[in-house]
C-alpha cells in the first residue's frame, strides 16, 4: 500500500491506495465519487474524465499514486453555491444529453476547452470533446450546449440561435 493526499472537489483525502488503482477506481470506490463513469478502462470513451491540476484528464489512464499531491476536481465540484455550473445548465437547456452516461466525461471535457477557448467555433468544439464518445445524440445538442455555455461564461448576451432563426 502506499499513501496518498489528494484535494478532491475541495476536500483533503490521505489514503492508503495499491500502486495499481487506477484514479477513476479510487474516486469511485473509495471517495464515492461515482459520477465520474468508468466507460471502458481503456481510454476510448472519455466518460471518466476529470480535472486534475486544472486539465482534463482520462482517469482510466492515471494511477491514484501519480495523483498524489495533486487537486482533483470531478463533475460533482463543479457547481457552485448549489447552481449548476454553465457547461451543465447548457446541457441541460438545449438537450446536450439523452442517456447521460457520457455526460460526466464530456461537461469535463467542455469546461477544459473552454477554459482556453471561450468562443469555440461548431468545428473546434468537435475536436474539442473528440476523446469523448457519445453513443446516442448526433452531438449537434452538445456542440450548441457548449457554444451556448461559452457566451455565458465569457459574458456575451447574444441568442444562442443562430441569426434568422425563429422561437
Amino acid at each position: 500500500m502506499t499513501q496518498i493526499s489528494v484535494r478532491v472537489d475541495g476536500a483533503n483525502y490521505t489514503d492508503d491506495v495499491e500502486p495499481r488503482t487506477l484514479l477513476v477506481h479510487y474516486l469511485r470506490e473509495q471517495l464515492g465519487k461515482v459520477g465520474t463513469v468508468v466507460g471502458c478502462d481503456t481510454s476510448n470513451c472519455g466518460a471518466c474524465t476529470v480535472h486534475l491540476d486544472g486539465e482534463a484528464v482520462k482517469s482510466c489512464t492515471v494511477l491514484a499514486v501519480q495523483a498524489d499531491g495533486s487537486e482533483i476536481t470531478t463533475i460533482e465540484g463543479i457547481a457552485e453555491n448549489g447552481s449548476l455550473h454553465p457547461v451543465q445548465k447548457a446541457f441541460h437547456e438545449l438537450h446536450g444529453l439523452q442517456c447521460g452516461f457520457c455526460t460526466p466525461g464530456m461537461i469535463m471535457a467542455s469546461i477544459d476547452l473552454l477554459k482556453d477557448n471561450p468562443n469555440p467555433s461548431e468545428d473546434e468544439v468537435r475536436e474539442g470533446i473528440e476523446g469523448n464518445l457519445c453513443r446516442c445524440t448526433g452531438y449537434q445538442n452538445i456542440v450548441r450546449a457548449v457554444q451556448q455555455a461559452g457566451r455565458e461564461m465569457s459574458g456575451a448576451t447574444e441568442a444562442a440561435e443562430p441569426a434568422g432563426a425563429q422561437a
